[in-house]
């Protein structure tokens, strides 16, 4: 069985391959989430503790959190939960099949674990390299809080960026001999054309509203007219029919 091993401080990981049955027998009932001493890895892993975060069996069904079984079970799942994506249409639900929580090593191809607590020597490949980040942010926030900025200071002088390279893996170069560089774009930002574009948008909105009011006002004083001049019309109309009627009693 595989043990893939990374380390969140140096961003780097490894992957152990491991057919004795006797070691791997300390890993048979844990469940994922939960914490494994790598002592019996080896004597360099002495000290180490790893978390548990997934696998996949030999077919290439994936573990599942929640699931307490170590078989192979099908579930009914829906959009947005682990080991389903949906593509079709809005509420959409389909049986697949998963593997469950707890370890079994007859089983299972591979387990990946990242480290929580380190050992007493550097792991070779693991823990004594350190590979940078290939990205950085994209958030406004968050490249402020990564260089401790202001909310004064220009987030995009302190994007980072990378050197765009050419198929042969060379740095690709403008016409001047300065290299091309590609940064990301940043979210949420607020620029003076954001600002201009919000102030705009609300303005053109206080105007639609004052226009539909005094639409609604002119609306209302017609109104009050028309039916005033139709009150005015059906009184006269009743004066010429009583006259009518009392002309015709005389005769």
């Amino acid at each position: 069985m595989k043990i893939n091993i990374a380390s969140p401080q140096t961003g780097s990981q490894k992957l152990y391959e491991i057919n004795d049955e006797k070691k791997l027998k300390f890993l048979n009932d844990k469940r994922l989430a939960g914490l494994v001493e790598l002592d019996w890895m080896g004597d360099d892993f002495k000290g180490y503790v790893a978390k548990i975060t997934g696998g996949s069996d030999k077919d290439g069904f994936a573990m599942k959190q929640g699931v307490l079984t170590s078989n192979r079970v099908r579930l009914l799942l829906k959009a947005g939960v682990p080991c389903f994506q949906a593509w079709k249409r809005k509420g959409e639900r389909k049986r697949r099949s998963v593997r469950g929580c707890i370890i079994d090593f007859h089983n299972l191809s591979v387990v990946n674990m990242i480290i929580v607590k380190k050992g007493e020597k550097e792991l070779a490949g693991l823990t004594d390299v350190t590979i940078p980040r290939a990205l950085g942010p994209k958030r406004a926030n968050k490249i402020r809080k990564m260089f401790g900025l202001t909310k004064k200071d220009d987030v995009r002088q302190y994007a980072i960026r990378k050197p765009k390279l050419n198929k042969d893996g060379t740095p690709r170069l403008f016409k001047d001999g300065t290299p091309i560089t590609v940064g990301p774009k940043i979210q949420r930002l607020l620029t003076p054309n954001r600002i201009r574009r919000r102030k705009k948008k609300i303005a053109a909105l206080k105007k639609h509203n004052e226009n539909k009011k005094t639409a609604q006002e002119e609306y209302l004083r017609m109104l009050h007219k028309y039916n005033k001049q139709k009150r005015e019309q059906r009184r006269s109309s009743a004066r010429r029919s009583s006259m009518r009627a009392s002309n015709a009693e005389s005769h």
